[in-house]
């Protein structure tokens, strides 16, 4: 599935996801987190990794 495909089915642009992918955004909605698992049949935490000394 490309970006494009995946940003129309979760509703928010390919610039925002592609803003997502790269890890350029410290944060996202789980409204956005879930229709992004949804869509991958994934859970969070395959998407997500905990950066203990991330600020």
């Amino acid at each position: 599935m490309t970006l494009t495909e995946l940003s129309e089915r979760i509703g928010i642009s390919v610039t925002n996801l592609s803003l997502l992918k790269t890890g350029k955004v410290k944060g996202m909605r789980f409204s956005t987190l879930d229709a992004i698992c949804k869509e991958l049949g994934c859970q969070p935490s395959d998407l997500l990794e905990h950066l203990p000394d991330f600020v």
